[in-house]
């Protein structure tokens, strides 16, 4: 065999002819001996080099003639959705596109309206349908107006200007068609069994009898509520405070759904303390035991809506889901689940908290944690901003196996804890593992993880078992016994091949066995060195298991990064990206800092309500005195 060296543009050139499949960026696989495979993304390689011998050379990688193969293919286009047919009047739309399960759009303000109502059609709506009027909203240069609750479908939308009359002047309104909206994806654990989540049916539409409430920063202390207080004598109450109104469900007497929508920035200096209730534990949501029907649905309208200076934790209950929201800057955990089931946390982003008292808590402590035999969960297209310790899944008194599922997040150059399981059972697939410094999914205390077609870009120990294999006898050392991972179809590039020992490279010191099949077996022969625990092979019960379809490992960062991907809708108001030298870097991006300390609102309120207006802050960190709004409609479809 002649010495062989494939240059950057040979391959470019080969991906061409050889009319692979599209993907998110221009990539080399290796397939070697075993049947594995080894990813390189071309932008970070010069050359390949095959020597005489057999020998393949990529980069710093040697590989001693065990490559049976190798193969290319091209970079794909970002995934997107297509906007709206804008037909424009005097009024100008900029902008309309569909999401999941929602529609908006943008328009510049016009002279001489006071305020605009926005019609949609579509779906559900068999002709034009006025949409709430707290989800038309003023950015103080533009409108916005976002319809959620919406089944997948077509849909139109038109937005008319309100004069000074208060009268509609349709013949200056503005229409977009064809506007492309989605249904959310429930694979996962939080579905099986279990109907309709919160406030909503599974086709995205709200339930019968859910009960709708719009918070502001102005209104957080003033919303209410009337609920059942005792079922028997029929007996209800009116709650005044979102924190009382949740505290109303501790009681386990009022199931009726309830969709909390938050409407912009809510701060710390907004809520009282007894709204908070804790300033450790933020915003609480309480049922007085696991089984107590909750139904609930905290969901974030548009691209702005977050909780900036606190978080949100859930105490028991079943059937809670929050959507759509950024936390940041808070306190302790970003989001907590005690003892909850059935709880499904999808499409938010984690920003950084405040800086513990701990060395390992510079960043905050656990953006998304899950302790005390919380189970039957599903954290869903989720965006980690450089997360420290980003998801504790179980403590130490967990009766597991509780079965949890991560899929679809967005682990966007944060550190550790991807997750870190103790005990339970947990299914983890199709994320995006994008430069992760330290850890990737871990496995202790006889946890068992199924790790299946996760995409890890340049992310060190992508998986580890603790006391063996990559972390050897002197890591987590709180955790002395290790659990099992079987590890199917991920993608492994840069730094992440360099740490993962595979457990047909070395039988007893392994970070994961590594299946040829979905629906292979563990052997029990192969078990945990410090701990002796086997894998318990619940992936391949179909008792256990849910339904779901995972997509190529090669398709999921353009889909996690794409416009129905991981985060806020439109990927959130606060945006941030990373360079490749942020890479192995574990410290705080001072820049990125000073973004989310900084952060505040543009969104100046809700049209027609003069009382709202004054709602961009002087300064940051500076609020003025929360407004008295009206009481925000409570509205059952």
């Amino acid at each position: 065999m002649k010495k062989t060296l494939l240059t950057l543009a040979t391959i470019i050139s080969m991906m061409t002819a050889n009319g692979q499949q599209a993907d998110e960026f221009n990539k080399a696989i290796l397939t070697l001996n075993d049947n594995s495979t080894r990813t390189y993304n071309t932008a970070e390689i010069a050359a390949i080099n095959i020597s005489e011998n057999g020998k393949v050379t990529v980069g710093s990688d040697v590989f001693e003639g065990n490559v049976r193969s190798i193969s290319f293919k091209k970079k794909a286009a970002q995934t997107d959705t297509q906007p709206g047919d804008i037909i424009n009047g005097d009024l100008q739309i900029t902008e309309a596109k569909g999401w999941l399960e929602t529609a908006y759009a943008k328009w510049n303000l016009l002279e001489g309206a006071k305020s605009y109502a926005v019609y949609v059609k579509g779906g559900q709506y068999s002709s034009f349908t006025k949409i709430d009027q707290q989800l038309v909203r003023n950015y103080g240069t533009y409108g916005r107006a976002d319809v959620v609750g919406l089944k997948a479908g077509t849909y139109e939308l038109k937005v008319i200007p309100v004069n000074s009359n208060n009268q509609e002047e349709e013949a200056k309104g503005s229409t977009v068609t064809n506007l492309t909206v989605k249904n959310y994806d429930r694979a996962g654990f939080a579905h099986k069994g279990l109907s309709g989540i919160g406030g909503y049916n599974d086709d995205g539409t709200l339930k019968s009898n859910a009960k709708v409430l719009y918070v502001t920063k102005n209104n957080f202390n003033t919303v209410s509520l009337e609920m059942i207080t005792d079922a028997k004598k029929g007996t209800k109450q009116t709650f005044t405070e979102l924190g009382k109104i949740f505290g109303a469900k501790q009681k386990g007497t009022d199931d009726t759904p309830i969709v909390v929508r938050i409407i912009g920035e809510i701060k710390y200096a907004n809520t009282d303390s007894e709204q908070r209730q804790s300033d450790e534990d933020g915003l609480q949501l309480k049922g007085n035991k696991a089984e107590t029907e909750m139904n609930v649905t905290l969901e974030g309208i548009g691209d702005d809506a977050c909780f900036n200076g606190f978080g949100m934790t859930f105490y028991n209950g079943t059937g809670v889901e929050m959507r759509n929201l950024a936390i940041l800057n808070f306190t302790d955990d970003g989001i907590q689940l005690k003892g909850t089931q059935h709880a499904w946390i999808h499409h938010n982003d984690f920003f950084y908290g405040n800086a513990g008292s701990a060395a390992d808590q510079k960043k905050g402590d656990g953006s998304l944690d899950v302790k005390d035999d919380s189970r039957y969960c599903t954290f869903s297209y989720n965006h980690f901003w450089d997360s420290g310790k980003t998801s504790l899944c179980g403590m130490k008194s967990e009766s597991g196996p509780n079965y949890l599922c991560y899929h679809h997040n967005w682990f966007d150059h944060s550190d550790s804890r991807h997750p870190r399981v103790r005990t339970m059972s947990v299914h983890i697939w199709n994320n995006y593992y994008d430069g992760v410094a330290k850890l990737g999914a871990c496995a202790v205390k006889g946890a068992n993880l199924f790790v299946e077609a996760n995409y890890f870009r340049n992310s060190k120990n992508p998986m580890m078992i603790s006391e063996q294999g990559t972390d050897g006898r002197n890591g987590f050392a709180d955790d002395h016994e290790g659990g099992m991972i079987k590890a199917f179809g991920n993608i492994l590039t840069g730094k992440s091949l360099t740490t993962f020992i595979p457990h047909t490279q070395n039988a007893t010191e392994f970070d994961a066995y590594v299946a040829q099949k979905r629906d292979e077996q563990v052997p029990s022969s192969y078990k945990c060195v410090v701990g002796n625990h086997c894998y318990d092979n619940f992936d391949t019960d179909a008792s256990l298991m849910y339904t779901y379809t995972p997509d190529e490992a090669s398709r999921v960062p353009d889909i996690v990064t794409g416009w129905y991907g991981a985060g806020r809708m439109n990927h959130g108001d606060l945006h941030w990206t990373f360079s490749e030298n942020d890479d192995t870097k574990d410290a705080i991006n001072a820049e990125l800092k000073t973004k989310v300390t900084n952060y505040q609102t543009t969104l100046v309120g809700i049209f027609g309500d003069e009382s709202s207006q004054p709602a961009v802050d002087p300064t940051p960190g500076d609020d003025p005195t929360p407004g008295d709004d009206p009481t925000p409609s409570v509205e059952g479809t």
